[in-house]
C-alpha cells in the first residue's frame, strides 16, 4: 500500500495587507459615514488587530471620541518624546479620563537617547534625527503587534495631504484615515455637538501642535501644519509620508 503523502508544513510570506486591499476598503466604504465605517470595521474585526495613534493635539478629541464611541477596547498609543508642551500632556490624561481611552504610552529607549541624544537638543540641528529616535523607533517597536493603525490626518491640514485615502498602505500593514475627508467646518461642528475639550494652545495661535522645540503658531492664511518645524524642509515626523496625485497605491476616494 502507498504511504499516504506526508503534510509539509509551510511559512506563509503573504503580506498582511497589499495595495489592492486598501483599495477593495476604500472602494468597500466609499460613501459610508465615519461612525458607521468604524463600527463596521470594528465590529467584524476586518483590520485584525488596531491601534490609533494619537498625538492629542488641536483635533484629536474628535477621532478619539469616534472610536472610543464605537470600541472603547481599541488601544491609544501616545508617543512621549520627552518634548512635549506640559499642556499636550494634560490634555492627554484630561480626554483620556473623560473618554474611558485605552491609553498605552510610548518613550524612547532610554540607551538610544543616551547614545544619539544625551544633550537633548538633536531637534536643533537634526529633526529627522530626532524624530526618529523619539517618534519612529518607538512606534516601529510598538505597531509590531498590530496589523493596522488608525491616524487623524486630514487632507485639508496641507498640500502634502491633499490626496489623502481613507485606506493606504503602511509597509505590510493597513492605515487607515477616518477623518480624510473632513474640512475645518465639520471638525468644528463635531466639537460643539459633543461638547468635547480644546486643546488649551490652540486659543493662542497654534492650529497644529507637536513637540514643543518644532511647534510655532500659524499665521494667518497658512496651512494649519506650517508651524511644525518651521524653517526646515519638513513637513512629516517620519511616522507619515506626504501623498501624492496619481499614486496607484493610494487612491484618493
Amino acid at each position: 500500500m502507498a504511504e499516504a503523502a506526508r503534510a509539509l508544513d509551510r511559512i506563509d510570506l503573504t503580506p498582511r495587507w497589499t495595495a489592492g486591499d486598501a483599495i477593495r476598503l476604500n472602494n468597500m466604504f466609499r460613501g459610508t459615514d465615519t461612525p458607521s465605517m468604524l463600527r463596521a470595521l470594528f465590529a467584524d474585526h476586518m483590520l485584525g488587530d488596531v491601534a490609533l495613534v494619537s498625538s492629542f493635539g488641536t483635533e484629536s478629541a474628535v477621532l478619539l471620541h469616534l472610536v472610543a464611541s464605537a470600541d472603547a477596547s481599541v488601544p491609544v498609543l501616545f508617543l512621549d518624546t520627552g518634548k512635549h508642551f506640559p499642556e499636550t500632556l494634560a490634555y492627554r490624561d484630561l480626554l483620556a479620563d473623560r473618554l474611558g481611552l485605552n491609553l498605552r504610552v510610548l518613550t524612547p529607549d532610554p540607551t538610544e537617547i543616551a547614545a544619539r541624544d544625551e544633550a537633548g537638543l538633536r531637534w536643533s540641528y537634526d529633526p529627522d534625527g530626532c524624530c526618529e529616535l523619539r517618534k519612529v523607533k518607538p512606534l516601529e517597536r510598538a505597531m509590531a503587534g498590530f496589523d493596522a493603525s488608525i491616524t487623524g490626518r486630514k487632507a485639508f491640514q496641507a498640500s502634502t495631504r491633499n490626496a489623502l485615502p481613507r485606506f493606504e498602505l503602511d509597509g505590510d500593514q493597513v492605515k487607515v484615515n477616518p477623518l480624510a475627508s473632513w474640512t475645518r467646518a465639520d471638525i468644528d461642528a463635531y466639537f460643539a455637538d459633543h461638547a468635547l475639550p480644546r486643546h488649551p494652545l490652540e486659543a493662542e495661535g497654534y492650529a497644529s501642535i507637536g513637540c514643543a522645540p518644532c511647534t510655532s503658531k500659524v499665521r494667518p492664511g497658512e496651512d494649519p501644519r506650517s508651524g511644525r518645524w518651521r524653517g526646515w524642509d519638513k513637513t512629516e515626523c517620519g511616522i507619515h509620508t506626504p501623498v501624492k496625485d496619481g499614486d496607484p497605491e493610494q487612491p484618493s476616494f
